[in-house]
Parts: structure tokens; C-alpha cells; sequence
């Protein structure tokens, strides 16, 4: 079953090549969000190794600005969990926590809510893909800034190429689908 879910989504991915730039092969997860099945598959899947990997001890789904919102909100659903935002900085109300990151022309910053979560709490993080890794691990300095625990961090695809899992250290993480 398993399978053949996971092929149902990665037939679903389509690269675009020289895609913002020349010489970039980009992997648009669209067409796994506009066909139902698809994307119920990515979420069953990504649902199942948590509970393999964590069983109950999850108290939250972090999703990422702004693709790992269309994941987290249906992971925590299908979990029995909640989800935290973390954002781009300025689009929160109320006090935020916020960190800076480097970019690869500049830096960017992500923020959370002062109060989204409690000093212990167990979080995981998700996007839609890990390429190099910096806002992957701009979130999860975030939440450490909380004092949370990430246990680990998902995406749909990973571009293995560009070892952004190295960049989260000690964090654990899981990819559905792995390109070059």
C-alpha cells in the first residue's frame, strides 16, 4: 500500500527546468495538491512514519511559510494534533520571537508567536521541500529560542544535491521523495 501511494504522489511532481534561473531544475509539487488523491497519499505517508517514528509523543506540526502551510493544517488534522505557524517576519500579530538566516543573495527572517508553544513541548517541522536547508534550520533555532523540542523535521521532496539535511545538525530528517 505503502508503494503504492508513495508512486501515486511522485508521479504527480513536475520539474521545470532552468526554472527561476538558467541551470535550475525546479520540482513543482502542484499538481500533488490539485489531485485529491495524491495529496491525501503525501499526508498518509508522511502520517505514518511520524506515528512509526514518535507514536503519541508529538504536541504539535510546525508548518513553514509559506508551502509547508498547505501540508501542516492536514498532517496535524490526521495526527489528532494542532499546528503552529512560523513565518515570515511581520505577519504575526501580537509579540513575536524572530530569528535571521542567510540566504543565497542576503538573508531572510522567520518569527513565531511568543506564546505558541510552552517550554518541553515536542514539535515537528514540515515543509514542502528541503533544498539547502537554511529555513529548515532558521525554524528550528526558532523554536529551541522557545525552548521546544524538535523532534524532527519533513518534507514532501528533498534535493539530496544540496545537503540541506547536514545544516540541521542533530535534528532528524524524513523526505518522502529525493531528487538530485
Amino acid at each position: 500500500m505503502a508503494d503504492s501511494e508513495l508512486q501515486l504522489v511522485a508521479q504527480r511532481i513536475r520539474s521545470f527546468p532552468d526554472f527561476p534561473v538558467p541551470g535550475v531544475l525546479f520540482r513543482d509539487i502542484s499538481p500533488v495538491l490539485k489531485h485529491p488523491d495524491s495529496f491525501r497519499a503525501s499526508i498518509s505517508l508522511l502520517a505514518n512514519h511520524l506515528k512509526k517514528a514518535h507514536g503519541g509523543r508529538i504536541d504539535y506540526i510546525a508548518g513553514l511559510d509559506s508551502r509547508g502551510f498547505l501540508f501542516g493544517p492536514s498532517l496535524a488534522q490526521e495526527l489528532g494534533l494542532g499546528c503552529i505557524l512560523i513565518r515570515k517576519r511581520g505577519k504575526l500579530p501580537g509579540p513575536t520571537v524572530c530569528v535571521s538566516y542567510a540566504l543565497e543573495y542576503g538573508k531572510a527572517e522567520l518569527e513565531i508567536q511568543r506564546d505558541a508553544l510552552e517550554p518541553g513541548q515536542k514539535v515537528v517541522v514540515v515543509d514542502d521541500l528541503l533544498a539547502t536547508g537554511g529555513t529548515m534550520r532558521a525554524a528550528c533555532e526558532l523554536l529551541g529560542q522557545l525552548q521546544a523540542q524538535v523532534l524532527e523535521c519533513v518534507s514532501l521532496v528533498e534535493l539530496t544535491s544540496l545537503k540541506g539535511r547536514e545544516k540541521l545538525g542533530p535534528v532528524p530528517f524524513f523526505s518522502l521523495l529525493q531528487y538530485e
